[in-house]
């Protein structure tokens, strides 16, 4: 942020009435002033060196390079703005988190939507997170997901156990579950390991759901859960969760 703490903002959108629209409610919002606009992600990159923006109010679908890899090359630059991406297709929402944005609005973009992700850049550039705020600490505190047409935010905490699918972890909270781009090894390294701990080579458990732990006649390690289910628990992490239990 700059010294009067005017949130500065790029609009970046291949479709002139979207930028015109956007134009519109920048004008109209409190704390805001717009330091240019691009209709392409090379444009976007080039007037970003320039100008370098608080925020990116970013498209996601443009021809050449799209808006997560706007997002991407940012993100590794010096510059390293807060994104807020503004699309028309809801299925971009786990890789647009994956890239650490503070939003995701839906177009046609609602006044108030906008002024809500306005107010979510500001924070997280004061605390100097993205999308997935963090503690003092340094460890992820909430996710946002994919749900429907929209998205929701799910506290950390929580978040029952966490199962690998592929490329996506799917967070299991009660008797629902989202999916979330993210390898398991990232996931680790962001989730308190006071609070979750990794069984096995595609899951991790929140501590506090193990209430008991079996072994079958093979040898092989399983953690009871709270919610009556089971999780096998893999070789090379057989010795921390043993620890749970004063055990080693």
């Amino acid at each position: 942020m700059t010294d009067t703490q005017v949130l500065r903002v790029l609009v970046v959108d291949d479709e002139p009435l979207a930028v015109e629209r956007l134009q519109l409610l920048l004008a109209r919002s409190e704390g805001v002033t717009l330091v240019g606009t691009a209709a392409d992600g090379e444009a976007a990159l080039r007037i970003a060196e320039a100008v370098r923006p608080d925020l990116l109010l970013l498209d996601i679908a443009m021809p050449g390079m799209d808006g997560i890899e706007v997002a991407r090359e940012l993100a590794a630059s010096a510059i390293d703005p807060a994104v807020i991406f503004v699309t028309a297709f809801d299925n971009f929402a786990v890789a647009a988190f994956d890239v650490a944005a503070v939003d995701y609005l839906m177009k046609p973009v609602d006044p108030e939507r906008l002024a809500r992700a306005l107010d979510r850049a500001r924070e997280a550039i004061a605390k100097g997170t993205g999308a997935r705020p963090q503690s003092s600490s340094g460890y992820v505190e909430e996710f946002w997901v994919p749900d429907h047409n929209g998205l929701v935010r799910i506290a950390t905490r929580d978040v029952d156990r966490i199962t690998a699918e592929r490329d996506y972890m799917r967070l299991h909270v009660g008797k629902r579950s989202w999916l979330i781009y993210r390898t398991i090894a990232k996931l680790e390294e962001e989730l308190d390991p006071a609070l979750f701990i990794r069984v096995h080579r595609s899951a991790i458990l929140r501590r506090d759901t193990i209430v008991g732990l079996s072994r079958d006649a093979m040898g092989h390690w399983a953690a009871r859960l709270s919610d009556g289910s089971e999780q096998r628990i893999g070789r090379s992490h057989i010795g921390d969760v043993k620890k749970l239990a004063g055990r080693t």
